[in-house]
């Protein structure tokens, strides 16, 4: 099989900030190079290091990686914690009073709430959830508005030594079935409504429709939130609210110490065939990613307001919502609301309001706001900040540099992180004082991870060509198998051909510069094969978006007779869709100017114009609902994640 070509070309560098390295926690590329260097020559020594110093034990480990049974590693597998006492507990000493959770409400009401207050209410609900003889090793399934509630939900199944799986609030009844039924779930953990850009979303009654599709005898019990006092139906022998079951628990629970292998949770990953990946991780090395990422990627200061865009839906909001912060003792933001409502401005209006420090967020979203005003934010203070974060899927250049420019105002550096929900925290990502910025680049892995780009037989290939991503050595925080299914978890992440079966494999293509800084070209099922030759569709996509009148591009494949494919671009102008002549000009306009970019083999066949593109709401986009519009077939696929379901006749009339 050919390798897959890289063909963007991107040669702007952006060394540090000066400022900002003489006071990072890694300040110069010397300390890299030796936490690299401790791995190589000690890998057991760094990770024990790292773990001793970061993660606070009930029962220290005396081994620090059993690999007798490849892919099925154990770290630090006779040592004993708690994930709740390591985020909440240890800082009642130090810091009681501080602000643990800054909540801003969809309509704009701020609720703070202290380390203090936040171990009472975690404890308070870990007594009620163990009432309900909820207990360790039981699976609890939560799907919630992004509130304060939320993390007290998952922090008290970690308490408890519960095994939680949360489900995203914007998915439909089957997805929920799906989840709650694969899991063997005892209880559902959800509200009345969520609120969002204005507009009150059932998830109570998504709750029990999911349930009554069958299967799911396991559920003995569903705790309600009341978020918005909407009418709900009531089964009187399950269903009971959160406000009544805590009343008359006490406010201290001690900590369920659980084996530093104990599942955490499970995180459920969306396949676009068959049914979903239960994802699974364990205690103590998954947080043991989530806090050193936080101090290294993130350069965490304690004075830091820290704010994570995600939803706790997806394991962005797991990692650096409910246990990488906390851990680590911030002040954080949790927005339940849209960037978009009331108006484009909310995003910059809350870090104005709260003075912001370390902004994190997606490439979708950022390409969305440019969309929406690409000069708005310079309407806002946004000097608090000294951080910016990328995360999600690869973000292109032109998106990059109006981030670093408008939002960043050229003097806050940019982490574009890449990991997984399998891996549980960042990879590759760049040390914000030390490491010069390429924009569309995440650089270098981080100190102790052994990531390469190896061909279809595992093999390295040369500098700058196109392969699979794979890290070479087991790592803490990684997926330990998928629930119920460690057949299917070997052959998706570690098959034999990788390494003999001991290669991480990513699923994504990239490629490696002469510098070692790691360019991500897409996933290897958005691999397109043309005429021979391997194309990633996020170098076509960052080459579209590029051209000065486009907001925003997804590229597919559809079969081709004679090329093996042929590239499908739906386009999303930064203004109104161009029609009759008007469409043809800039259709001939954007294929020139991407032959001119990356070269004539990289035009696309045909481009297709919407006003927005397919997405769900956490922004993602559905690239398994264009491939579908690209081949002219009927949708079939479950869209009631979309955030917006009407683009598709758009789109598909745009096809015909």
């Amino acid at each position: 099989m050919p390798i897959i070509e890289s063909v963007l070309n991107e040669t702007r560098v952006f060394p540090p900030n000066k400022e900002f390295s003489e006071h990072a926690n890694i300040s110069n590329i010397a300390e890299y190079r030796a936490l690299c260097m401790q791995a190589q020559e000690d890998y057991l020594g760094f990770w024990e290091k790292q773990a001793r110093e970061h993660i606070l034990w009930h029962k220290p480990f005396t081994r620090v990686l059993d690999e007798a049974n490849p892919p099925f590693f154990k770290w630090f597998d006779d040592g004993e914690l708690n994930i709740s006492f390591n985020c909440l507990d240890r800082h009642l000493t130090t810091q009681p009073d501080k602000t643990a959770i800054i909540f801003e409400s969809d309509d704009g009401q701020v609720i703070h709430s202290t380390y203090r207050d936040l171990h009472q209410r975690v404890c308070q609900f870990a007594n009620a959830l163990k009432s309900l003889n909820i207990c360790k090793g039981n699976r609890v399934v939560i799907y919630m508005p992004m509130c304060i509630e939320a993390v007290v939900a998952m922090q008290a199944c970690a308490r408890i030594g519960a095994i939680h799986s949360v489900v995203f609030g914007g998915f439909s009844a089957k997805s929920l079935h799906e989840r709650i039924k694969d899991a063997g779930a005892v209880a559902v953990i959800t509200a009345d409504e969520q609120v969002r850009g204005g507009r009150n979303n059932p998830l109570k009654a998504t709750v029990d429709e999911a349930i009554a599709r069958g299967g799911t005898e396991s559920v003995k019990s569903v705790i309600i939130y009341k978020r918005t006092g909407a009418n709900i139906s009531i089964e009187a022998t399950r269903d009971v609210w959160w406000h009544e079951i805590i009343q008359n628990e006490n406010t201290v629970c001690e900590p369920e110490w659980v084996n530093a292998e104990h599942t955490l949770f499970t995180l459920y990953t969306s396949g676009s065939t068959g049914k979903p990946k239960g994802v699974q991780h364990s205690s103590a090395g998954y947080l043991l990613g989530t806090i050193i990422s936080m101090h290294w990627v993130f350069d965490y200061k304690s004075t830091d307001i820290f704010w994570c865009t995600a939803d706790i839906g997806w394991v962005t909001g797991h990692s650096y919502v409910t246990y990488g912060p906390l851990a680590v003792g911030a002040t954080q933001i949790i927005f339940e609301g849209t960037p978009t409502y009331p108006d484009a401005g909310r995003f910059w209006e809350i870090i104005q309001k709260h003075k912001v420090t370390t902004f994190y967020t997606a490439p979708t979203a950022i390409r969305s706001l440019i969309k929406l005003g690409p000069d708005l934010p310079e309407k806002y203070d946004l000097s608090s900040l000294r951080l910016l974060g990328s995360v999600g899927e690869p973000i292109n250049p032109e998106a990059w540099i109006w981030y670093y420019n408008k939002v960043g105002r050229a003097h806050c550096p940019i982490v574009d992180t890449w990991w997984q929900t399998e891996t549980g925290s960042h990879m590759i990502a760049p040390l914000p004082g030390i490491v010069p910025l390429k924009p569309g680049s995440c650089t270098l892995p981080l100190p102790g991870i052994f990531a390469a780009i190896v061909d279809e037989t595992g093999h390295d290939v040369e500098t700058g060509e196109g392969g699979f991503l794979v890290i070479k050595r087991p790592f803490p925080s990684q997926v330990r198998t998928l629930w119920g299914n460690p057949e299917r978890f070997k052959e998706t992440y570690f098959p034999i051909e990788m390494g003999h079966g001991r290669y991480y494999l990513s699923g994504d293509s990239a490629n490696c510069d002469q510098d070692g800084y790691f360019w991500i070209m897409g996933r290897i099922d958005d691999v397109l094969n043309v005429s021979g030759h391997r194309l990633g569709t996020m170098e076509i996509e960052s080459a579209l978006v590029a051209h000065p009148l486009v907001a925003e591009a997804a590229v597919v494949g559809k079969p081709h007779e004679i090329k093996g494919e042929s590239i499908i671009a739906f386009v999303v102008m930064k203004d109104q869709c161009p029609q009759g002549t008007a469409a043809i000009q800039i259709v001939n306009e954007l294929r020139n100017w991407v032959a001119k970019e990356i070269g004539p083999i990289a035009k696309p066949d045909e481009v297709r114009f919407g006003d927005n593109l397919p997405k769900t709401r956490s922004g993602k986009i559905m690239r398994r609902l264009l491939r579908t519009l690209a081949k002219g077939e009927e949708i079939t696929q479950d869209t009631s994640t979309l955030e917006n379901p009407a683009i598709l006749d758009q789109l598909q009339q745009a096809i015909k």
